[in-house]
């Protein structure tokens, strides 16, 4: 029900954009997430779309600046713009998805999320 695409390898200082279709979840009722997993690290979140209401978006301070999350509800897809991409953001990126309402207090939270996608890799090195 959850589908991601878009990664690649790129250089520092590149940029990609990440996509996440799901079907079956009406995206303007749904709370989307994005979060990442590094060689040898725990997942972690990146940015989180809330159904609260459409300008609640979540950062982490590590892509502050440099991603932006948007959503297109007539097609049911989640976007993450990357920019400026650093070695330190390499690692397989996971949307996911709940009809749960997410805020400040729990949108990093991989429990609050009930459907994941398989992932997508991104690679950033020289």
């Amino acid at each position: 029900q959850v589908e991601e695409s878009g990664g690649g390898s790129v250089q520092p200082g590149g940029s990609l954009r990440l996509s996440c279709v799901t079907s079956g979840l009406p995206i303007e009722h749904v709370s989307m997430g994005w979060f990442r997993q590094a060689p040898g690290k725990e997942r972690e979140a990146v940015s989180c779309l809330s159904n609260l209401d459409i300008d609640r978006i979540y950062y982490a301070d590590s892509v502050k600046g440099r991603f932006t999350a948007t959503r297109d509800n007539a097609a049911n897809t989640v976007y993450l713009e990357m920019n400026n991409l650093k070695p330190e953001d390499t690692g397989v990126y996971y949307c996911g998805a709940t009809v749960g309402h997410l805020h400040g207090g729990n949108w990093y939270h991989i429990a609050e999320y009930d459907y994941w996608g398989q992932g997508t890799r991104v690679t950033v090195s020289s």
